[in-house]
């Protein structure tokens, strides 16, 4: 298995993106991130984009879309603009309740997942699925998690959000469990802090055993990218994911 890199998503610095994202995306790179996941493009086209992260030697992650960008009507147009950005990974963050609500709900999205997967197969590039909070609710005993997990192929990405799990209400041990559950399938991983003391603490500050946690994505296989994601801001933006990936990189190194 080779190396595990490391992007941050630029939700976490959407202001700064929106004002300069050259600017943003240079000191991104400077930070030493080695990728970017896209949440939304500033109005770029695709070509505009890959050019952009081209000039500063960044490569793409992933990228968040609307769960609609991969109905039928739009699947075709999200294949070709991802191509062209050089985007394998398409991850959707978020679906109505309708799609969530129940597990016959559950199992109906995971076969649209399903579906996605298999013609993107053919392109060399892989749908997922983004947690929030919801997706652990249960339904007679089995989390929506699970539900969708089981039934969805393994060309299906579980990106797990370890910060959104914990505010679930997971424990950490029970995200630990989640990614030993899912071998191969957790390709890109959201690395974000939970802390009940402080809600802004920033990677390596709150209750997450993240030493586990990186240990278990290197021996369990398949994670391609760690990527970094904060919402909470005790230091401007630009600065938290500076300390973040500083922190990420001693806790690897510490290993």
């Amino acid at each position: 298995m080779g190396k595990i890199r490391i992007a941050v998503q630029l939700f976490s610095v959407r202001n700064d993106c929106a004002r300069d994202l050259e600017g943003t995306l240079k000191a991104i790179a400077d930070m030493g991130y080695e990728g970017v996941e896209f949440a939304g493009y500033y109005g770029r086209s695709a070509e505009e984009l890959r050019s952009l992260l081209d000039k500063f030697g960044l490569e793409v992650a992933g990228s968040h879309v609307s769960v609609e960008a991969i109905m039928e009507d739009k699947l075709e147009e999200t294949i070709r603009f991802n191509k062209a950005l050089g985007n394998k990974y398409i991850i959707v963050p978020w679906i109505p309740e309708s799609m969530r609500n129940s597990k016959e709900a559950w199992l109906k999205t995971a076969q649209l997942f399903n579906k996605v997967a298999e013609r993107l197969k053919k392109e060399n590039m892989y749908v997922g699925y983004h947690n929030h909070t919801e997706e652990f609710k249960k339904f007679n005993g089995e989390m929506g998690w699970d539900i969708f997990a089981k039934a969805t192929s393994h060309d299906v990405v579980l990106q797990v959000d370890v910060g959104n799990a914990m505010h679930g209400g997971l424990s950490i041990e029970e995200v630990l469990d989640i990614i030993r559950r899912y071998p191969g399938r957790i390709k890109t991983i959201h690395l974000k802090e939970y802390s009940r003391k402080d809600p802004n603490a920033i990677l390596g500050e709150g209750e997450v055993r993240w030493g586990e946690l990186i240990r278990l994505c290197q021996e369990t296989g398949g994670t391609e990218w760690y990527i970094v994601e904060q919402e909470s801001y005790k230091y401007p933006p630009m600065e938290c994911i500076k300390r973040c990936l500083e922190n990420l990189k001693k806790i690897i190194e510490n290993l």
